[in-house]
């Protein structure tokens, strides 16, 4: 775990016939980092190949490939940290935003190009269900901005954004994911 990012808690838990129990209580394994945004964080905490979502046998989920999107028919749910903007403008340009997006297992999510209004603006296919955690974050969509704070919720719907962080702190966001189409 990178010494600037927080760990996420991931308790999963599970019946053994007819009674629950707690089948991890840890920091969840999968972190993806940008080393051109230091604080920046992505940890995914659980993931589904169908709707609906298989319960019985299913131990964990994060030996599937990591991308933005879910699998076909499927779900992610991840936190993400994201740094002040001031900590990393004007030193990120076109192979820093592709090689994050290479990372996250989504290249061809990025909508980098000369009218994007953000260097990270993304389209992904997927219903996403955003809920701001902590600190404060711009929502940038091709047409308008909205200032989100912590407990706002946004329903994303395949669109073309950014998060931007224009505080003086990080923000946190869960963010679950669900395959959509058009």
């Amino acid at each position: 775990m990178p010494e600037n990012v927080r760990p996420v808690r991931r308790i999963v838990v599970r019946d053994e016939g007819e009674k629950s129990h707690i089948l991890v209580d840890a920091p969840s394994p999968d972190v993806r980092t940008d080393p051109a945004r230091p604080g920046y964080a992505s940890t995914r905490i659980w993931v589904t190949d169908r709707t609906p979502a298989r319960m019985k046998d299913v131990r964990d989920t994060l030996d599937a490939p990591h991308t933005l999107e879910p699998p076909a028919g499927g779900s992610v749910c991840r936190v993400i940290t994201i740094p002040p903007d001031s900590s990393w403008t004007g030193r990120v340009g076109e192979k820093e935003v592709r090689s994050h997006f290479a990372t996250m297992g989504s290249p061809s999510a990025s909508s980098l190009g000369p009218s994007a209004r953000h260097p990270y603006m993304q389209r992904t296919r997927t219903l996403d269900f955003c809920l701001i955690l902590d600190g404060e974050v711009t929502l940038v969509l091709d047409m308008q901005e909205v200032a989100l704070k912590a407990g706002d919720t946004v329903v994303q719907r395949g669109t073309n954004h950014a998060w931007s962080n224009r505080s003086n702190r990080p923000c946190t966001i869960a963010i679950s994911s669900h395959d959509a189409r058009s």
